[in-house]
């Protein structure tokens, strides 16, 4: 993410990461946590209508 960041020049200010940046952080982390995440399949991803590789929120989704 902050490589992501860095390759673009931005205004001083405070910025949301885009989602996709967002899930690829939060599973470089799940290893640390000794968390194993499955894949979805593609018949789940489907049904909830998100792509297999995420990312699984819409950009407007806050936590």
């Amino acid at each position: 993410a902050q490589i992501a960041l860095a390759e673009k020049v931005h205004e001083l200010g405070v910025y949301r990461l885009p989602k996709r940046l967002d899930e690829e952080v939060a599973r470089l982390h799940l290893a640390h946590l000794g968390v194993k995440l499955t894949v979805l399949r593609e018949d789940q991803a489907k049904y909830i209508g998100v792509p297999v590789e995420g990312p699984y929120k819409p950009e407007h989704y806050r936590y």
